[in-house]
């Protein structure tokens, strides 16, 4: 008996030879995207509704869309929507000039969209989003590609005769190290996420050294502003996040540019500032699970009436999560001398940010901020701050627990059980540091 032959790889799709469809009702943003991406080698389909969308998915291969939000009859979330249910394997995008955050919400829930881009796009941006969803596709159907080979290699080789078990044995061991190579590639593509946020905030304190803990007090400033507003959980980790990393994009700056306040920045230097938050964007684009935090860096110079860079966007249309950060930004550096040439006092720099209330900040920040420093008196209910052997299962953390190196190991509201009490014990052993544990007592514990 002898093996049945194996089949051939298929070749991998090149990501420039891809099929792209465009859908949008202005016939000029079709134009312009065609230009952009057919000399880059791209197949490209336009339709100027969802209706005209669907059938030409109905007739041709596409490998990945991108839809305009605002569309009659049929909007961008409902058109994605129909398109994961019935082609799944497309890639998903969604291209929007508005800041309609739950329209984009639906897209994403209900389309499951690789991310969204906004009008008016960059074009290098742009590109590279699309070149980086392809590879990730590419991979992703390699990785499914191996687990069906090794599968259906593993189901012949076990009907292979007695005389051929040196050979089953051989064969066992590549098919192996390919399955290795694949779950390898996976958990790259995926990244470990708590790995990252150290290996960047260690980066960021140490090209600004001269302000040590700089960064952990506008985290901390902007995560209780985020709570204050009533974030939810995720949106407040973004914020705490983007805030360790708010000078990320400024890795590349000269040590005299970083010690030079930004009212004495003029020409060259004062254009590369107001682009650093471009830069810390492109440098968290390849990570998915950063993808809010980086949407918040982006918009971190923006003016609430405006006036900001680098597009100038005012008002709500600016994230939440980069109105909390520019305040809490700048409440720290007036105070430490990197926005005006002298260190200005707390309440001096508390000053300048109210007088500033719907220019430079939004008002309802504004008012988040002055009642977490004008009201010094603890709420009864913020707990009591414990040692890690005083625990008792049913507590509730009351605040999030961080570790020294600003991480969030627990969100607040969290019960403990006897299993993360013995955890968050060893984690504080093996840290050889005591951590700041604030909890309450859950209702009916004694």
């Amino acid at each position: 008996m002898t093996p049945a032959a194996l089949p051939h790889s298929p070749p991998v799709m090149q990501t420039a030879s891809a099929t792209l469809l465009f859908v949008d009702d202005e016939p000029n943003i079709l134009s312009s995207l065609r230009r952009l991406f057919r000399p880059r080698g791209y197949r490209v389909l336009t339709a100027e509704s969802g209706a005209e969308g669907l059938e030409v998915l109905a007739q041709e291969p596409v490998d990945l869309v991108i839809s305009d939000m605002r569309m009659p009859e049929m909007d961008g979330a409902r058109f994605l929507a129909q398109v994961r249910q019935r082609w799944p394997g497309v890639l998903r995008l969604l291209l929007t000039g508005y800041s309609d955050i739950q329209s984009i919400q639906d897209a994403i829930n209900c389309g499951e969209i690789y991310r969204y881009i906004t009008k008016p796009w960059d074009d290098n941006d742009i590109v590279l989003v699309v070149r980086h969803a392809l590879e990730r596709r590419e991979l992703e159907l390699e990785k499914a590609r191996l687990e069906q080979l090794t599968q259906r290699q593993n189901e012949e080789l076990k009907a292979l005769n007695q005389n051929l078990e040196a050979q089953v044995e051989a064969r066992t061991r590549q098919l192996k190290v390919a399955h290795d190579a694949a779950v390898a590639a996976n958990e790259k593509l995926k990244a470990n996420f708590i790995t990252t946020i150290k290996l960047l905030s260690s980066l960021v304190e140490l090209r600004g050294a001269q302000h040590t803990g700089h960064a952990r007090q506008v985290a901390d400033l902007a995560r209780k502003l985020a709570v204050a507003l009533k974030l939810d959980v995720r949106e407040t980790q973004d914020v705490f996040i983007a805030a360790l990393l708010q000078d990320i994009g400024k890795i590349g700056f000269t040590d005299d540019m970083l010690a030079t306040p930004l009212t004495m920045l003029n020409g060259e230097a004062l254009g590369q500032y107001r682009k650093h938050p471009l830069r810390a964007e492109q440098l968290l684009m390849p990570l998915p699970d950063l993808r809010g935090s980086a949407a918040i860096l982006r918009a971190q110079l923006e003016r609430f009436d405006g006036n900001g860079f680098p597009y100038g966007i005012s008002g709500l249309a600016i994230p939440i999560g980069a109105r909390i950060l520019a305040l809490a930004a700048d409440y720290f550096n007036l105070q430490h001398g990197a926005m005006v040439q002298r260190h200005l006092r707390p309440e001096e720099a508390k000053s300048l940010i109210m007088d500033a209330a719907g220019k430079r900040y939004d008002p309802s920040v504004v008012a988040a901020f002055r009642q977490l420093v004008d009201y010094t008196v603890e709420d009864p209910g913020a707990g009591v701050e414990i040692l890690s052997g005083e625990l008792q299962p049913g507590m509730v953390l009351a605040r999030d627990l961080i570790s020294r190196d600003g991480l969030m190991l627990l969100p607040a509201e969290h019960v403990l059980d006897p299993r993360m009490i013995q955890q968050v014990q060893d984690f504080e052993s093996k840290s050889e540091g005591r951590l700041a544990i604030w909890v309450r007592l859950a209702k009916g514990t004694p």
